[in-house]
């Protein structure tokens, strides 16, 4: 049945599709006995699904990765689908257009995508009261920075972010790793890294409740980068990784927008978020919380992620090209 709407979506562009598909969502779901049914079709409850980490309780491991729900205003309808937790954004402290269009390319024979939207949202506050809304998923608040803030005041516009979500969201994803805002990617230079999140910790530290902080880095890292960001979050007691962004890399792309620029998410990204993963996993504790995120296509594919050491895994690209089945199916392989 999906393949045969997904087939009519992708006769029209990538992005006006996307807004369609989330205004329907939300319409649909305001029909009578909408979540009845939904949750019928396609939540998977099961104790045995559930995970407690960093002083969270997950009802199943599989969330909506940031970039669907940006401004926070259908995450109950997601829920709806199964997902496990949903992450909002990328939220920066005042909105922004992102880059000018056309700017999504789908690239089905290699069942991924390339984007470079630039955190495009309606910013902070409008995000805020969109999230006062009841709600029975855990929500992350992946945070970034406006364009045109300069990395040395960066670490305001997190803050900003941090400040005014803290109340709202369970946990915050903080985006060092778009390749589609210049110059954030140099975040990951330890000179850059280190004093932000300090400054975050310093905050989180001084409030009431604390709340856990995860780093999003990106797959096109070297081993020596990777050392640094692993020392650091050891060092300062970060409480995740969510491993990983969109890639820069054409490697093995066939399609006609291979050349066109930006993050690229799919199955093509599959094999080098799995590495990312792996060395993760055997050079921190073995205990450190790691969400996995790029190319689930397939069940297989996320027992593929968890097998390489991830506690957790997202679904975006994977979600367009296969529909919220796939949520059903990573639950209903887990269980078996």
């Amino acid at each position: 049945m999906y393949s045969l709407i997904r087939k009519i979506l992708f006769l029209f562009d990538a992005e006006l599709i996307h807004e369609f598909s989330v205004k329907l969502i939300k319409l649909l779901s305001k029909l009578p006995f909408s979540k009845f049914l939904l949750r019928y079709f396609f939540l998977v409850n099961n104790q045995s699904l559930e995970r407690n980490l960093f002083g969270l309780r997950f009802k199943n491991p599989v969330g909506l990765a940031a970039g669907f729900d940006k401004n926070a205003e259908c995450y109950n309808e997601f829920s709806n689908f199964g997902f496990g937790f949903i992450e909002i954004g990328t939220v920066t402290p005042l909105p922004q257009p992102g880059n000018p269009k056309k700017r999504v390319f789908r690239l089905i024979e290699d069942k991924s995508l390339i984007n470079r939207l630039g955190f495009n949202n309606k910013g902070l506050e409008v995000i805020k009261k969109n999230l006062r809304k009841k709600r029975d998923v855990i929500i992350g608040a992946n945070i970034g920075k406006n364009v045109f803030t300069e990395n040395k005041d960066g670490h305001k516009d997190y803050l900003k972010c941090l400040d005014g979500l803290h109340d709202s969201v369970d946990y915050f994803a903080i985006n060092i790793s778009s390749p589609n805002t210049k110059n954030l990617r140099q975040f990951h230079s330890k000179e850059l890294l280190k004093p932000l999140l300090e400054n975050l910790i310093n905050y989180n530290n001084n409030k009431p409740s604390k709340k856990p902080m995860l780093l999003k880095i990106s797959p096109d890292l070297e081993k020596n980068e990777l050392d640094d960001i692993i020392s650091l979050v050891s060092e300062l007691n970060i409480d995740g990784i969510i491993a990983t962004n969109t890639t820069i890399s054409r490697d093995m792309v066939k399609s006609k927008h291979k050349d066109e620029t930006g993050g690229l998410s799919g199955e093509l990204l599959n094999e080098k978020s799995n590495e990312i993963i792996k060395y993760l996993r055997k050079n921190l504790d073995k205990n450190y919380p790691i969400i996995g995120v790029g190319g689930i296509m397939s069940a297989e594919d996320a027992i593929q992620k968890f097998k390489c050491g991830a506690d957790l895994v997202q679904l975006y690209t994977g979600f367009i090209y296969k529909g919220p089945s796939l949520i059903k199916k990573i639950n209903n392989l887990l269980l078996k």
